[in-house]
């Protein structure tokens, strides 16, 4: 199971990377905020998005209730402060690379739980 989580993220954001119109998070057909009209104009943003939804997904799904409240409350915070980046991309993807070294190390408490 442990080679196998990597496998599923791997494959959920070559999925959603084929999808051009949309971002894992949100569509980009409804973006409407300078971040998000970034995210969707930007591969290398986009990509990110992708793994960071794919990533806080599976967080969020093995956590229990007081832990995974407390994730939702810091992705929201997390949303508020990638919003104000704008549409600038360094900004961004700082943004982004920070919340994915979280979710990463999240990842390491689901690998210490197997073998699987």
């Amino acid at each position: 199971m442990r080679r196998l989580i990597p496998a599923l993220v791997m494959a959920a954001t070559c999925a959603a990377v084929a999808l051009p119109a949309t971002a894992a998070s949100f569509d980009c057909r409804k973006a409407r905020t300078p971040d998000e009209k970034a995210i969707c104009a930007e591969r290398s943003l986009n990509d990110k998005d992708v793994r960071m939804d794919v990533l806080y997904g599976i967080n969020r799904h093995t956590l229990a209730m007081g832990g995974r409240g407390a994730l939702m409350d810091r992705q929201q915070e997390w949303l508020r402060n990638r919003r104000a980046c704008g549409a600038s991309k360094a900004c961004l993807n700082r943004a982004y690379d920070q919340r994915l070294g979280e979710l990463e190390n999240g990842m390491q408490r689901i690998y210490q739980q197997g073998p699987f």
